[in-house]
């Protein structure tokens, strides 16, 4: 485990997070991944960075949400403040204790909270669409996600290990060969400027004049394996259906379908937790897109109930609810971005300017 974790260490700080001497870069996760902050903690100071923690413990945030009042909910930590204002890394461990705990809170201090921290997080948008704050998401494994998995906690840990490219000689070479494979993706999408995803149960297309197609190659998601790009607002029409469940803040909706006109989400159903869906739309921007995506790694092939890693399941699509990616040229502000997916895999059709350019889940240029 720990030569496993170091060549982690080295990845995330060498390749994802490209950290120099003297930067300044933020840790923050939970007590369950000490292992591996402790390998990123040698290997930033080995390169001469200054590396700072925050390790929340079980349940801290539904203890804040549930008993806390408006001052303390509207309290931001110093250093969290500071390093999304002014360090140069940011560095993100997904190590839940339990996928649930935050289910079943007030909704009137999550709102608090979130008013709270949306000026932080309109900050961290344009410092990481510039790369300013270089920042990337991974994920230690726990008992937690590998139930939801439903896999052993020792399968669980190969497969993100795996899906990270560390089993491999040189795992830094092998993502930059995902750059390569994946900027060619980006070339061709690039030429394109109105787009179609169409299956049987969807039936859906945008334009992304002024927008540009993102190739995810495992630096600021670890591990990646997507293109992406943020449609342009009023330009997305049509229907589509998540095949997969989708899942966000801890709650699981499945069969979602929603229909759009002019970019506005004007209808949604779901077979299980429209309560939900429900809530989520009332909040300001969530109605509108803020991504449109191609998955394109096909070593990641089954859903973990994840995002970290179902997005980016080669032969799927998915589109983003909510906050735009700056640095694609979106616009749409929101506290919320929840990607859905849905399967291509065995009729679906891509179009770009009415040229077909994907069937069944492979890219046919």
């Amino acid at each position: 485990m720990n030569t496993i974790l170091n060549r982690y260490a080295k990845l995330l700080v060498n390749y994802c997070l490209e950290l120099n001497k003297g930067e300044k870069l933020l840790i923050r996760s939970t007590t369950l991944a000490e292992p591996l902050v402790r390998e990123i903690y040698r290997e930033a100071l080995s390169v001469g960075a200054v590396p700072d923690t925050i390790l929340n413990f079980r349940e801290q945030n539904r203890l804040l949400l549930s008993m806390g009042n408006k001052e303390q909910l509207e309290y931001i930590s110093p250093l969290y403040q500071k390093a999304i204002e002014s360090y140069d890394a940011f560095l993100h461990i997904r190590a839940p204790f339990n996928l649930k705990e935050d289910q079943n809170l007030d909704s009137n201090n999550q709102k608090y909270r979130q008013q709270a921290l949306q000026s932080l997080l309109d900050t961290y948008f344009e410092r990481t669409g510039t790369r300013d704050l270089k920042r990337s998401l991974c994920q230690f494994p726990t008992l937690a996600n590998a139930q939801a998995a439903e896999m052993s906690l020792e399968e669980y840990e190969n497969f993100v290990f795996g899906a990270c490219k560390l089993f491999e000689k040189d795992p830094i070479q092998s993502w930059v060969e995902v750059r390569k494979q994946q900027q060619r993706i980006v070339d061709k999408l690039s030429q394109h400027t109105v787009f179609r995803y169409k299956n049987a149960s969807t039936d859906i297309s945008f334009h992304t004049e002024g927008r540009t197609w993102i190739n995810s190659d495992g630096q600021t998601n670890m591990p990646s394996g997507e293109v992406y790009t943020s449609p342009v607002e009023d330009s997305v029409n049509g229907v589509i259906h998540f095949t997969y469940p989708a899942i966000y803040q801890g709650h699981e909706v499945e069969d979602v379908t929603l229909w759009v006109k002019e970019g506005l989400v004007e209808k949604w159903e779901a077979r299980r937790g429209k309560a939900f869906l429900d809530h989520i739309f009332s909040i300001k921007g969530a109605r509108r897109f803020g991504e449109a995506a191609i998955g394109t790694n096909y070593g990641i092939d089954k859903l973990t109930k994840n995002i970290l890693f179902d997005e980016k399941i080669g032969g799927t699509v998915h589109m983003a609810i909510g906050q735009s990616y700056l640095q694609a040229g979106g616009k749409n502000i929101s506290a919320v971005h929840w990607d859905m997916i849905t399967d291509m895999s065995e009729d679906g059709l891509i179009y770009a300017d009415d040229e077909v350019i994907y069937e069944k889940g492979k890219f046919v240029f």
